[in-house]
């Protein structure tokens, strides 16, 4: 990866002695603007009886900018730089700027940069002098090498208690004066990047026209920002960074290049094609970002990217049936039918999907067990793109789909026991369960439910009733199983809540009686302080306190597709808050309402899609319930099937 640099160093066992002269001094008859090596937290520059210096001269006459290499273990003060004539006297200060270090994220590491303006003399020599203020009693430091430095000056160590005041050092402290291009950070070297923005492996997506993708990690995301409704990144130097069709890795080039301002143009033309939602400015910020990172997670075979760092660069049917159904409703016919054909390619022979299958389609990644979840969730999306599809040559394109829909819905329909319910299975928590699940049964309904409406569709009435009557046991063994426990995740009623109720809801299933005092129940118990909800409070397995994007949004769709706007929009709009700098959706959030895991996550993105579409008044339809003789979930199922 293009971006993969050694992890910074731990901010709170930084050693800030000052260090005793031991190396030479390099040479330094030649003009000199600086140094790059950041190896170690040289000297501590909290006042009032720590700050440091380093000498340098210029050929130029005027600076503008400076910058050095930061570490703070504090969240709150300010960070002082100067240009001085004299060293020790303050008075000599041609140029002074400060920084806040809240502003620049709290603690954390990395360059800093301080815009200044002085005149200077060519060949004269300066001092970069650099202090710190703050409350806490926690370190700051100025990082740098003890190596030689060929080329440089001397730096200097005020230090009042060891050395009882300034002390010239052999060390070389990391500096820039006027940096331009690579030399701005952003480019090859990070920008301060604050340590709560390290909980996150990624922080944003690069991407191509021919499928290539490359993550942005979060120590080159601060400061940035993409090129509006593009993949291409604007640096803080001003230069963009894009993926070029064909590369392997990104390139830092001047703004408006020809080759990243295409890739902008046409990733804004494919925008357009479509439709962006959202009932507000911010709905539809996080609706284009969406999509746009939902475009660069689809692999041209159809394979779709949980996310873009190695644990989540597989395809899970569940998220890319979110994704097809996204990309459907929002336009892009294209993008969804290329999804459902990966699946029908990676289906097993029994009409099942594996829990995850690798990006190129040759099988699973490990021996993870396979989920039944996804013969509900593909159907049920394979239904989602016919409605939003053209009615011109609809019918010819789901011929080509339907075998893979009927082996997933008679699959699911043998799964049904003498209750109605299918067996247990992981459920979307990868997890086991010893008795049938909510996040299996609801999927299943609504696949069966779009499977009859598929199959009517094209003259299959044998199909058609066969799957309606399958849908119609289900839906009377949840009744009888899950109505009376609220929806709780498991039918024996001993794991907890469960987010995966709001399945029971529009788009997915037509809302049950008594689902909305359920839905709120279950949000009020899954709601953490952070604002999240957690996917459920089984007692024996705990989420912490980190708070999934996707289980809060499963509310915020399912209420929306109630007519709880007002409820909707609120859980939406927490949602959005948690975008980070470059406005992408996080996996999760940790306790303490930081952006964690992987961003963007796939499945987010498309659950926020779909819930601006409905905020907008453009919910998206649910599979029918074929009308038939009443179900009942029949006698009690055999010894240790469902308990």
């Amino acid at each position: 990866m293009a971006f993969a640099r050694t992890l910074l160093p731990a901010l709170i066992s930084l050693t800030l002695a000052a260090v005793p002269a031991a190396l030479p001094d390099a040479a330094a008859a030649a003009l000199y603007e600086g140094q790059v090596l950041h190896e170690t937290a040289l000297f501590s520059v909290k006042s009032t009886n720590n700050a440091a210096a380093q000498a340098f001269t210029v050929d130029g006459t005027r600076l503008s900018r400076v910058s050095v290499w930061l570490g703070s273990g504090a969240a709150t003060g300010t960070v002082t730089a100067q240009i001085r004539r004299v060293r020790a006297d303050a008075g000599s200060v041609i140029a002074s700027k400060t920084v806040d270090l809240a502003a620049l994220g709290g603690a954390g590491a990395g360059w800093v940069e301080f815009p200044v303006s002085a005149s200077v003399t060519a060949g004269a020599t300066y001092y970069l002098f650099v202090q710190a203020t703050t409350a806490e009693n926690k370190p700051v430091a100025w990082y740098g090498t003890r190596r030689s430095v060929p080329g440089s000056q001397t730096s200097w160590n005020y230090d009042r208690a060891y050395w009882g005041g300034w002390h010239a050092d052999a060390s070389r402290l990391a500096f820039h004066v006027d940096p331009t291009g690579s030399e701005r950070c952003g480019e090859t070297e990070p920008c301060y990047v604050p340590s709560s923005a390290l909980a996150a492996r990624t922080s944003g997506l690069l991407a191509n026209r021919v499928g290539g993708t490359e993550a942005v990690l979060p120590s080159f995301a601060v400061g940035a920002s993409y090129v509006d409704g593009s993949n291409v990144l604007r640096l803080p130097s001003g230069r963009w960074r894009y993926l070029p069709d064909g590369a392997s890795a990104s390139v830092v080039v001047a703004a408006d290049d020809p080759g990243a301002l295409a890739q902008a143009e046409e990733s804004r033309a494919w925008l357009a094609a479509g439709r962006v939602p959202g009932a507000t400015a911010a709905q539809r910020a996080a609706a284009q970002r969406s999509l746009l990172s939902m475009r660069a997670l689809l692999k041209p075979n159809g394979a779709f990217a949980a996310g873009w760092s190695p644990p989540w660069e597989y395809s899970w049917p569940r998220d890319g049936a979110f994704a097809a159904a996204a990309f459907a409703a929002t336009g892009h016919d294209e993008e969804a039918y290329r999804i459902l054909g990966f699946d029908a390619r990676t289906q097993r022979s029994d009409g099942t999907w594996e829990a995850r299958t690798k990006l190129d389609g040759s099988g699973p990644p490990d021996a993870r067990k396979w989920q039944l979840d996804g013969n509900g969730w593909v159907p049920w999306a394979t239904w989602q793109w016919y409605q939003a599809a053209a009615p011109d040559g609809r019918d010819e394109r789901l011929r080509e789909l339907y075998p893979m829909v009927r082996k997933a819905a008679d699959h699911a329909a043998r799964s049904l026991g003498p209750d109605g319910l299918p067996p247990a299975s992981p459920d979307y928590w990868e997890l086991d369960t010893t008795t049938t699940n909510i996040g299996t049964a609801a999927p299943l309904l609504a696949g069966l439910n779009a499977s009859a409406d598929l199959a009517a569709r094209l003259g299959m009435d044998g199909d058609a009733e066969r799957w309606a009557d399958a849908a119609r046991r289900l839906s009377a063994g949840i009744a009888a199983a899950f109505a009376p426990l609220g929806y709780q995740r498991t039918v024996d009623g001993k794991h907890g809540r469960d987010s995966a109720v709001a399945f029971m809801a529009p788009p997915f299933n037509a809302a049950p009686p008594g689902l909305g005092e359920a839905l709120d129940s279950t949000y009020r118990a899954l709601l953490l302080p952070n604002g999240g909800v957690s996917p459920g409070n089984d007692p024996d397995f705990s989420w912490g306190s980190y708070a999934w994007t996707a289980s809060t949004s499963f509310f915020a769709l399912a209420w929306s597709g109630t007519g709880e706007q007002a409820k909707a929009g609120r859980v939406l709009d927490w949602v959005l808050s948690k975008r980070n700098g470059l406005g992408e959706l996080p996996e999760t959030v940790n306790g303490a309402g930081h952006p964690s895991a992987v961003a963007p996550l796939g499945w987010t993105n498309s659950l926020v899609v779909l819930t601006a579409l409905a905020l907008q008044g453009s919910a998206q339809p649910t599979p029918p319930a074929r009308p038939g003789p009443a179900a009942s979930p029949g006698p009690d199922p055999a010894p240790g099937r469902n308990e």
